[in-house]
């Protein structure tokens, strides 16, 4: 895997975002990871793309190599330093593109743009009514129609949250090798090498509470979720959408691109990669790429 050099800028909310750029291209494209990762994940990405697009890959507040002084609550706080970014970069028209939490990001970001965005790219996106997460019994199987709200009840999760959370102080690196290996990398791992930048990645992060009490309560469709009234904003979202999900994907079910297809109706196009994982960046780069291009 290319490696691309972290540079860094600051906010006015004395927040630094760390980023990697690339390429020539006369289109600009931004690209948001998702949790438990950073820019790094995406560098097979950037290289496969540098001749088509000037490219961005950013650090979100907590992640990789950017700071993180202050907690936050929701995802549109980190969209907002992201929007900050673009502008002091100024970087105009860009296509956005998201993978997993960073589709929401992208989502709210997109919502705010308006016609300033060229387009919005949401790879193996969290749906529009976030991710919600169930009680779990004394097995630790979910009780239906209980859902976690509160900060405490979400860092108490016994199976998906509370042993992540435990994991993190402890550098536990065969830990997060086995979630990945179980829910992400089910197709194939990648090069040892760059598995164990992404691991290195991974253990980055200091902002794991913020981002799923975060996922619990996005919602930017007009109908409520169970847990949070929507905000309406996904209405907001005028340019081209791309939805992009592996049809076996463990962490986010596939059905949820098909919903977020419905939601925008002919505004979207919708492309189903069969037997794709959660990592389509790694299962298929080349197939990415070329959805990617169209923007070109």
């Amino acid at each position: 895997m290319k490696q691309y050099p972290v540079e860094f800028l600051k906010l006015s909310d004395g927040e630094t975002l760390a980023y990697r750029t690339c390429g020539s291209g006369k289109r600009n494209l931004v690209l948001i990871h998702g949790n438990m990762s950073s820019s790094v994940h995406y560098q097979t990405l950037m290289e496969r793309l540098e001749k088509d697009f000037t490219i961005y890959a950013v650090d979100m507040r907590g992640f990789g190599d950017s700071t993180y002084h202050k907690p936050f609550d929701t995802l549109k706080e980190l969209a907002d330093e992201i929007g900050e970014f673009l502008r002091l970069k100024g970087i105009a028209d860009p296509v956005l593109l998201g993978w997993s939490t960073g589709g929401g990001v992208v989502m709210e970001l997109a919502a705010d743009l308006g016609d300033a965005v060229r387009g919005i790219i949401l790879l193996s996106s969290v749906a529009l009514q976030g991710y919600p997460l169930l009680r779990k019994d004394e097995t630790g199987a979910p009780i239906e129609g209980a859902y976690l709200t509160t900060r405490e009840e979400i860092a108490a999760d016994p199976v998906q949250v509370a042993p992540v959370l435990a994991a993190y102080p402890k550098n536990d690196r065969e830990f997060f090798r086995a979630v990945w290996n179980a829910a992400i990398y089910q197709n194939g791992q990648p090069e040892t090498a760059d598995y164990e930048l992404y691991l290195d990645a991974i253990l980055k992060q200091r902002n794991l509470l913020d981002i799923d009490y975060s996922l619990v309560h996005f919602n930017v469709t007009d109908q409520p979720s169970p847990v949070e009234p929507g905000s309406g904003r996904a209405r907001l979202i005028t340019c081209p959408v791309v939805l992009v999900h592996g049809e076996s994907d463990l962490v986010v079910p596939v059905e949820t691109a098909r919903q977020a297809k419905e939601f925008f109706g002919e505004q979207a196009q919708l492309h189903i990669l069969p037997g794709l994982s959660h990592s389509v960046v790694t299962d298929d780069t080349e197939a990415l790429a070329g959805i990617v291009r169209q923007f070109a």
